[in-house]
């Protein structure tokens, strides 16, 4: 198991950096219980490793101006590796497309898409997805409300997985 790999220090740097990127390194350096510099050193460590991939801040698409959020349900005609990275390429240019997963079974890809108002959306959908090379059918379904959108992974899972096989 890839937390096997970091001490509970390590653990605990990254689960406050996910609940608050923005914290000063002697804040975050408090709040694990080392002095600053081992923790700015972890930090770096931690980054270089691959386990810290960048740092965002939450916007509310909302406040923007982005009404619309849909999910799409893309089933292509072709799953060879190649027509699958051409597509998920293809995904990455497109702006309305905020994720893109690729999924076994029916499905070969789930899109997240964010938009300003529904026909900025149905034009995406007709003019872009619709028509796009590879594509064999879309459905899609109108986000109503969200109960939750948490990023990032459950820290106490891991430290309990963690516990179990010690």
């Amino acid at each position: 198991m890839a937390g096997h790999k970091l001490d509970p220090i390590d653990r605990r740097i990254l689960a406050e950096l996910q609940a608050d990127g923005r914290m000063t390194n002697v804040e975050l350096a408090s709040r694990v219980g080392i002095s600053a510099p081992p923790c700015l050193r972890r930090v770096r460590t931690l980054e270089e490793a691959g386990y810290i991939t960048g740092y965002h801040a939450e916007i509310d698409a909302r406040e923007l101006g982005f009404e619309v959020a849909v999910f799409a349900m893309v089933r292509l005609n072709s799953q060879a590796e190649a027509d699958l990275s051409a597509f998920e390429a293809r995904c990455r240019a497109w702006p309305l497309v905020r994720e893109c997963h690729m999924l076994n079974g029916e499905i070969d890809f789930i899109l997240k898409c964010v938009s300003p108002d529904l026909s900025t959306f149905q034009s995406f959908l007709t003019g872009e997805l619709l028509k796009a090379e590879n594509v064999a059918n879309v459905k899609t379904s109108l986000v109503i409300r969200c109960a939750k959108d948490e990023p990032g992974v459950p820290f106490d899972v891991l430290e309990a997985r963690l516990a179990r096989s010690a």
